[in-house]
């Protein structure tokens, strides 16, 4: 079974045209989506109609969560919550009941565990992020323990291409573009994100995972970007420094990150592409 993977798609119609047109050329068996569907961007009803057209095997992410109103906006950033509150406003009932009725986790053919956040802890798993050693070993064991024997963990929610190996009790991060899956070893892959990449390369990307020839591969792909920044700024949804000269952004984040203010700093950078 040819899996692709896809996270993040954040309401960014041209990014997810792209990239599922790709998936397409490459004849995958089924499309996993990690979550975030919505949020950020301004076309969320396109996103979801095409998701669910593709037959996507879907998980909740913490902005999917928050737009049908399963988790409150109090802990997000005020551009996603504004984001929040405007998506909801433009969805149909169908698409509400639709992200409502999203799992937080799911098992695709006992080969593979998909989440959003993280694969623990089993009531957040869509809002914890797998930014560090710790967490990710926690992740790790919480793959181990699961009964169905998988092997193999994707999640979302960092923006960012990661993949992890864990054997004989250590984690090395994989960084090329494919790699060889090792029987005698467990893997936490992130296929980064489709509607808003956090890294220098701003393509959308996504992972398609071969389960027979145990090999993942990273594939990215050119949009235009400029057409979703547009609808984006028409719809009232931009960050409110989106218009602040790209020096003086630069300083901000920078300026954060001198105070140790690291989660609005990333925040920051992320949204404005620094």
């Amino acid at each position: 079974m040819r899996l692709a993977l896809v996270s993040d798609i954040h309401a960014n119609l041209e990014a997810l045209q792209a990239t599922l047109a790709d998936i397409a050329a490459r004849g995958v068996d089924r499309i996993v989506c990690l979550g975030d569907i919505v949020g950020y961007n301004a076309k969320p009803a396109e996103c979801i109609a095409l998701i669910r057209k593709a037959g996507a095997l879907c998980v909740a992410g913490n902005h999917d969560l928050a737009v049908c109103g399963r988790m409150p906006t109090r802990h997000f950033p005020a551009t996603a919550a504004r984001a929040i509150a405007w998506t909801h406003r433009h969805l149909s009932w169908d698409d509400l009941l639709f992200l409502a009725g999203l799992p937080l986790k799911a098992n695709v053919g006992g080969a593979l565990l998909a989440a959003h956040g993280a694969l623990h802890p089993e009531t957040e798993c869509a809002t914890v992020r797998l930014d560090s050693d710790e967490r990710r070993s926690q992740s790790f064991q919480a793959l181990i323990a699961d009964p169905s024997g998988a092997r193999i963990g994707a999640f979302g929610h960092t923006h960012q291409v990661g993949i992890y190996e864990f054997r004989s009790g250590s984690t090395t991060p994989r960084g090329e573009q494919t790699i060889t899956l090792r029987d005698d070893a467990c893997y936490l892959i992130n296929p980064g994100s489709v509607g808003q990449p956090r890294s220098k390369d701003k393509r959308a990307s996504y992972m398609v995972l071969d389960l027979a020839r145990r090999t993942v591969t990273v594939h990215r792909v050119a949009y235009d970007a400029a057409a979703t920044w547009a609808a984006t700024r028409q719809a009232g949804l931009a960050p409110a420094l989106a218009f602040v000269p790209r020096p003086l952004r630069g300083a901000i984040a920078g300026g954060l990150r001198a105070l140790r203010l690291d989660r609005p700093a990333r925040h920051l950078a992320a949204y404005l592409g620094l």
